[in-house]
């Protein structure tokens, strides 16, 4: 599989255009599709659905996802990113689940809370791509019953992709609960070809919890 990520040049990547991490098979996910890049009017719009607890910004955004989907892909179940139960408590909601749901309202596909995050992790923001895929490193872990997920194809959906790290973390939880296939479908990524492509923390709000999954 390739990742897809932007880089400046060629030099990373092999005559397919894989990057080192897809070449070593370090992605877990088989597939990675986003709508744009998370920057300008988009990245605005994400902060006021995240941040900013615009909940209702999750149809719209779902509308973005559908758009961004191949027509060929088949899905048996959808499912989401999960937050910790004490992040998910302090936002009010799990962004990613909210836009799964939409996604199945929209395709017929049953959503499945198939993953938990097993343990607390900092917030990804500023660090590295080794110590991000450090951090959440055993962070995700399927739920009982997630073994019915066994030779389905598994739609992972989730708001922002950076490096890809939480994903493949959950891929490979899903793969070794038996998923055959995890694509990852997001709305925005961030581009490494913009310069300070690191996702920069949110607006100061007032009462708002901030992080970066």
């Amino acid at each position: 599989m390739s990742c897809r990520t932007p880089f400046l040049n060629r030099f990373p990547l092999d005559f397919e255009g894989r990057c080192a991490l897809c070449r070593g098979g370090l992605r877990g996910f088989d597939a990675a599709y986003c709508y744009g890049s998370y920057e300008g009017a988009l990245r605005e719009l994400i902060h006021l659905y995240k941040y900013g607890r615009v909940q209702t910004l999750a149809k719209p955004l779902g509308d973005l996802l559908a758009a961004a989907l191949p027509r060929e892909e088949r899905f048996d179940a959808i499912t989401a990113v999960p937050l910790h139960w004490r992040r998910r408590w302090q936002r009010g909601f799990n962004q990613s689940e909210l836009l799964a749901r939409a996604m199945a309202e929209r395709y017929g596909i049953p959503v499945v809370r198939a993953l938990g995050r097993v343990r607390a992790t900092v917030s990804q923001a500023g660090l590295s791509n080794t110590r991000r895929r450090e951090n959440v490193a055993m962070a995700f872990a399927c739920r009982r019953g997630a073994r019915a997920l066994a030779g389905k194809r598994i739609l992972l959906i989730d708001d922002v992709l950076t490096t890809g790290s939480t994903a493949a973390a959950c891929a490979r939880a899903l793969k070794r609960a038996g998923a055959a296939k995890v694509a990852l479908l997001a709305v925005a990524r961030v581009d490494r070809r913009i310069e300070g492509w690191r996702a920069a923390p949110a607006p100061s709000t007032e009462g708002v919890n901030r992080d970066v999954e």
